[in-house]
């Protein structure tokens, strides 16, 4: 009788076990798919601090605002400068560029300190208008440039700028900028 009852006993606890051991399996499962869920997804960062209104960044796309608003404040680093700065300016561009562009930018850039840092010209730029394109990663800002020469006034002009971007992850980088200039073949087009 001892045999039959410690038979029974060890029979309920191995389908205890088995069971237990299903369950474990079937919670390990589910952790691994949840976490395949988790990181398969779209990454999505909310900014706010000097916006106007809440804004919302993705892993998957470049929002219109996102790319409005990084194009303005970076055409107002690069198309306001003053040869006080030129080091500061220099410096802050060069954290918004593209690995890969990194060096070609950095040499344009150079050059312009150079040529600028003993002068007393500066720049001032007021924007007038701006597209963004978040398929082709383009942003066009138009608006006036005025270069002074000491406190003297001595060109205005109307000038679009194009700026190029990448986007990876949540990060935008600048991989080009420059004027867009007429095309004399076709007036209404412009290339840089």
């Amino acid at each position: 009788m001892d045999a039959y009852v410690s038979h029974g006993r060890s029979q309920a606890l191995l389908k205890q076990r088995n069971w237990l051991a299903l369950l474990a399996a079937g919670l390990a499962a589910f952790i691994v798919v949840l976490f395949g869920v988790i990181a398969s997804k779209d990454r999505e960062v909310v900014l706010q601090p000097v916006l106007s209104r809440p804004m919302t960044i993705s892993s998957s796309s470049v929002a219109p605002d996102y790319l409005e608003a990084v194009t303005r404040d970076t055409a107002y680093l690069i198309l306001n400068r003053s040869p006080d700065g030129l080091n500061y300016w220099m410096d802050n561009i060069l954290k918004l560029v593209a690995p890969e562009f990194y060096g070609a930018i950095k040499t344009q850039l150079v050059k312009t300190v150079k040529e600028q840092s003993n002068t007393d010209i500066a720049q001032s730029f007021t924007m007038t208008g701006m597209t963004v394109d978040t398929k082709q990663l383009k942003s066009e800002v138009t608006g006036e440039i005025r270069t002074f020469v000491g406190d003297k006034l001595i060109s205005t002009e109307k000038k679009t700028f194009q700026f190029s971007w990448k986007y990876s992850g949540v990060s935008l980088s600048l991989t080009g900028f420059g004027s867009v200039v007429a095309d004399p073949a076709n007036p209404t087009k412009g290339r840089l």
